[in-house]
Formats: structure tokens, C-alpha cells, sequence
């Protein structure tokens, strides 16, 4: 895969900001936006894919926490999507996975937001799968096939260590630029040998495939991904309380997807469209942090005192430079004033 430079890359992010952000709130690419009466306004951007942030949605957690808040949440497909709406200022809080953050964050212009919370960490909820018939057998069989993944997303970033790992560079193999839904067509016309991504696709791809690794084992070996939760530079300068709210939300969804495992299981069967089977099923492949781990010293951290994410972001940014992705991994310094630890733990009480 040719390098593009972090520069280009960035105009072209802001080239297409205004019509991404456009498209996802009419739903036109991205999926519905729904919101609900208030005088300020939050607009929030979420994936359909399992999460404490599908329980907030449901449930309506945190319209609870800010009554008074006009609060929309905005279905996205990919991180590389959410980067271009926040550059287009038109989210203030969403889910976005550690490798895009990773690359917000890097450049001489980097994405007015900062890491404030974790949804998950991936686990069998994101792999890489190949065709039944195709031969391929493990990740070095993949020489000379195509692959398809979306691009800027965590599961690119465990793509390339898998490739990594396997002896092979990027080059070795034919990358496909493809989303979820994307990957799912291409598969089933044989456009396509093997393809990284996440669910509920993978899911999909695992009946016709095998899989020949996974983020769980990819972050036990060195390099986890995360989906982490961004708040804009402008909500933390004049709504830093609504922040607080959101959070206690994030924190009671977690909590309700161990005390209340069968209303979680029919939280997220609803808004994905799915049977309770196969939400239970999804839910089991993702690991989920008590909120005591999300703001522990093994996670992101509290206020002045940054967790173990902060080491994990910035090699994340320094794999995606060795592997010609970024032109530049920024300096752990810049990482840290990319978090956004304040309130952190007492917004958890």
C-alpha cells in the first residue's frame, strides 16, 4: 500500500467533513439519527456494535442524567467517518477506536477532541477471516490475496500487526479499502480472500470462513485495541458538566451489562435489529471494564495521573508511522494532552 502523507490525508478529511457529518445526521450513509426535547443539545456518535454505549442509547440513561439536554445520537459505520464530523464540529461526544484516535491526534493539525472515556476492548468481536475453499490456512497464506478491511480502524491497525507477525508487509498482499457492509457483499461475490473486521459482520463472514486470528489474541501478544469515547475541545470548554453526566451514564450501562445480563441482552437485540440469541452471543466476544477499571492506573487513569492507555495510544501512533500509515507518530507528551481525565473518579460515583 503506497504512503499518504499525514497532510494530505488531513485535507482530505476536512474536504469531506461537512458531507459526512451532513449525511450521517440525515442518515443518508451512515444510518438514523434520533434525539429527544431539550433546550442545550448533545449530538453523539455511536456504532451498531455491541457496547455499554447501546445500553446509554436504549435506555435512555443519559437523557435520566440531563433532562434538560436536546440529546441526538447519530449511527456511524467507521472511526475515519467520526473524524471527519468532528472536523466538520458536528459531534461533541463518540465512540471512535484507539488506531483512528491514534491518527486525530497525529500532525501538525490535530482533531480538536480528547479520549474521556472506554467503551470496550476488543476481543473475538473483531478478526480476520478467510474464504472456506480459498486454501488459506493461517495469516502467511494470505501472500498474494486480497484482503479487506476499512481503512483508519482498529481492526486495520491488527491487520498490519498481523501481517507483521506473519513475516509478510502490507505489499504482500492486495488491501481492500471496504466497509462493514461493504466487506459483506464483496465476500459473497468471491470478490475478496479473507477480509478484518467487526461485528455483527464477522459474524456473518464466520459461516462461510474460517478465522485465522483475532484482536484478543493480537493484544495478548502485544499490540490491544480499544474503543474509546472522544469529547470536542468545545464541549470541554463550555459544557465540561454535561461530560460528567455522560460518564455516570457510560458507568451505570456497564455496571447493568453484569447485574442485568438479560435486559442488556434485550437492550442491544432492539437496537441492532437481532435476535436475543445472537446479542448474547455478540456480547460474550467483547471484553467490558468495570468502571473502577476504566479510571484505574491499568486503563485510562484519573485527573493528573493518566492510565496505561496512555502508553498503548502512543504506540498505536508509533506502529501506524513504522508501518508508513502516519508520516509521524506524535511525542507521548502530545498524547497525554489528548486525554481528558478531570472529574475522573468522582464522576463515577
Amino acid at each position: 500500500m503506497s504512503p499518504v502523507s499525514q497532510g494530505a490525508s488531513r485535507r482530505l478529511l476536512l474536504a469531506g467533513a461537512l458531507a459526512a457529518a451532513s449525511a450521517a445526521v440525515t442518515g443518508c450513509s451512515s444510518g438514523e439519527a434520533t434525539a429527544s426535547g431539550g433546550s442545550r443539545r448533545l449530538r453523539i456518535g455511536y456504532f451498531a456494535f455491541p457496547s455499554g454505549d447501546l445500553l446509554v442509547k436504549n435506555k435512555k440513561l443519559l437523557e435520566k442524567e440531563l433532562p434538560d439536554y436536546r440529546v441526538t445520537w447519530i449511527k456511524f459505520d467507521s472511526g475515519a467517518a467520526v473524524n471527519q464530523a468532528f472536523l466538520g464540529k458536528s459531534l461533541d461526544i463518540a465512540a471512535l477506536g484507539s488506531s483512528p484516535f491514534a491518527r486525530g491526534i497525529s500532525g501538525g493539525s490535530p482533531i480538536p477532541y480528547k479520549v474521556a472515556w472506554v467503551l470496550d476492548v476488543a476481543g473475538e468481536n473483531e478478526a480476520l477471516v478467510a474464504r472456506k475453499g480459498s486454501g488459506i490456512v493461517d495469516v502467511a497464506g494470505l501472500k498474494g490475496r486480497t484482503v479487506a478491511t476499512p481503512f483508519a480502524s482498529t481492526s486495520h491497525y491488527s491487520l498490519l500487526a498481523a501481517l507483521r507477525t506473519a513475516g509478510l508487509k502490507p505489499s504482500d498482499v492486495k488491501l481492500v479499502d471496504l466497509q462493514p457492509q461493504a466487506v459483506l457483499a464483496a465476500w459473497q461475490r468471491g470478490d475478496i480472500d479473507a477480509a478484518y473486521v467487526w461485528l455483527p459482520t464477522l459474524d456473518e463472514l464466520r459461516r462461510t470462513g474460517t478465522q485465522l486470528t483475532s484482536s484478543k489474541e493480537i493484544g495478548a501478544a502485544g499490540k490491544p485495541t480499544l474503543d474509546l469515547a472522544v469529547v470536542s475541545d468545545d464541549l470541554i470548554a463550555r459544557d465540561p458538566r454535561a461530560i460528567g453526566s455522560w460518564r455516570k451514564a457510560q458507568a451505570r450501562a456497564l455496571r447493568l451489562l453484569r447485574s442485568d445480563p438479560d435486559g442488556s441482552v434485550a437492550a442491544v437485540a432492539a437496537e441492532l435489529g437481532i435476535s436475543a440469541a445472537d446479542a448474547r452471543a455478540q456480547l460474550r466476544q467483547g471484553v467490558f471494564l468495570t468502571p473502577e477499571q476504566v479510571a484505574s492506573p491499568a486503563w485510562l487513569g484519573t485527573d493528573g495521573q493518566p492510565g496505561k492507555l496512555l502508553t498503548y495510544v502512543t504506540d498505536t501512533a508509533r506502529f501506524l508511522a513504522e508501518q508508513r500509515q502516519l508520516d509521524a507518530a506524535p511525542a507521548e507528551d502530545t498524547v497525554r494532552k489528548a486525554f481528558y481525565l478531570k472529574g475522573l473518579p468522582d464522576d463515577l460515583k
